[in-house]
């Protein structure tokens, strides 16, 4: 019989985040092992989940950002929910082959749709013809999610993500794991907390005002700690990256298309990135973006040119992407790192005033690469509460509306992440009471295997497979 066993993701947590202002994960910690994880890169949410519940590196698994341009289709996708993209066993797999009366819940993790799991939960809007977007959730089996929403309410998107983000989604995501449990009791429960990435991103890791997110989300870790522990479960408590101070923007489209390598189509006065007409363009991932190079003779003069740009460490090409071990199909022919202060921001266009509409709005789905200036309402906009209750109500009336609101300002960010950190007190943070050797610092495929051993499952005989 495999051991009950919960996995809390709490985002950006570090040990230097740990302290008086965590009292309940503080006292815990003090009486737990604790390793830092050295990252994966790039270290963002998708790569890294993946990692750990497949032991596996991105090279192997497939997953090298939160999204990646899928050739076949000329488009660029974030954010996708099919767990059919990580193409590696994932831990609750070979957990079920050595225990068939295993079950799992993935409550929030990342790729938790068309997935072998038994139970899961992630965000789901409802995208209406109309055009409206409605706050909702997907659920396996697809009832659990009329059970929770008619216990908690709606699921809270717009606390989730965007400028509306708080301490509600988190509580959210831990009160339908509590329930979920008590519902069916599985062996392994793996529950993502995101709400210190929120303000760590907006205000940066050295801001005081951090001190109300981090005690927020103590009180959620620790009733959660309770709750899994009076059950008999060992509790794990983990963190994807931690999250590092910024001050400068690289706008590397923006030198891609001064130099002649990106296409853009004009639509309504507005432009729009051209991939398949681009000879080069990138996809911006936090402190990670992957170039795509559309003609192999022209790959070395891209890299050159991205070397000379200020705020960029390295510039990989082909096997030099080993270093990380993310020299995938899905990759850019160039993966691209920023230093320490910096990180990559999407923008392609030279002229705010030609930005596409979507670059206004929180649009997870149109943007070509990520911004985290979706956590910001414009600061400029005059009257803005008034001007957004104006938008709402007409959308409760079923008229079309833009809700336009966010900045084109990319110095407010000030903390990121993605690259590996120098300093390891900004690593991610492996905490645990469950009696082990646990080193004290470990890579992030160990994760993996750390999660066996709280399930007390053998770690599974390496496949060799024999040279003709």
């Amino acid at each position: 019989m495999t051991q009950k066993t919960v996995v809390l993701n709490i985002v950006g947590l570090t040990k230097s985040l740990i302290g008086k202002h965590t009292p309940h994960l503080a006292k815990w910690a003090a009486n737990a092992q604790q390793a830092s994880i050295k990252p994966v890169l790039p270290a963002v949410t998708c790569t890294v989940q993946s990692t750990y519940l497949t032991g596996k590196w991105p090279q192997e698994h497939g997953i090298v950002a939160n999204g990646w341009y899928f050739r076949e289709e000329d488009e660029v996708k974030l954010w996708r929910q099919s767990n059919k993209l990580v193409q590696a066993p994932k831990v609750w797999e070979v957990a079920r082959a050595a225990d068939p009366k295993f079950t799992v819940a993935n409550m929030g993790w990342w790729y938790n749709m068309n997935t072998t799991a038994d139970y899961t939960l992630t965000p789901r809007p409802q995208y209406l013809a109309d055009g409206r977007k409605l706050p909702d959730c997907y659920t396996q089996p697809a009832d659990l999610r009329d059970k929770l929403q008619a216990e908690l309410g709606t699921f809270p998107l717009f606390n989730y993500w965007g400028p509306k983000t708080s301490i509600k989604s988190s509580r959210w995501i831990a009160d339908a794991s509590k329930i979920t449990d008590n519902l069916y009791d599985p062996t392994l429960t793996l529950i993502y907390l995101p709400h210190l990435d929120y303000n760590l991103q907006r205000l940066g890791p050295s801001n005081p005002r951090i001190a109300k997110d981090l005690q927020e989300i103590d009180a959620v870790a620790g009733d959660l700690i309770s709750f899994y522990e009076a059950k008999g479960a060992n509790v794990m408590v983990l963190s994807e990256y931690g999250i590092s101070d910024v001050n400068q923007p690289v706008h590397i489209n923006r030198v891609l298309r001064e130099n002649g390598y990106i296409n853009v189509r004009i639509e309504r006065g507005t432009e729009l990135l051209d991939m398949a007409m681009s000879e080069a363009f990138a996809v911006a991932d936090h402190q990670v973006a992957h170039v795509y190079v559309k003609d192999a003779a022209k790959i070395a003069e891209v890299q050159q040119l991205l070397q000379g740009v200020d705020g960029i460490e390295e510039v990989l090409a082909g096997d030099e992407r080993n270093k990380y071990k993310l020299a995938h199909e899905r990759c850019g022919e160039l993966v691209v790192v920023a230093k320490a202060h910096a990180w990559f921001t999407y923008y392609f266009w030279l002229d705010d005033k030609k930005a596409p509409d979507y670059a206004r709005m929180v649009d997870i789905h149109k943007k070509p690469g990520f911004d985290p200036v979706e956590m910001f309402a414009d600061p400029k906009i005059k009257f803005l509460l008034p001007k957004v209750a104006g938008k709402v109500l007409k959308k409760k009336l079923g008229f079309r509306m833009v809700m336009d609101i966010i900045p084109l300002d990319a110095t407010l960010i000030k903390g990121s992440h993605g690259r590996i950190q120098e300093d390891k007190n900004e690593w991610p943070l492996l905490l645990t009471k469950y009696k082990s050797n646990l080193p004290q610092e470990v890579q992030a495929v160990d994760v993996f295997d750390v999660i066996l051993q709280h399930l007390q499952v053998p770690k599974p005989e390496p496949v060799f497979i024999a040279q003709v």
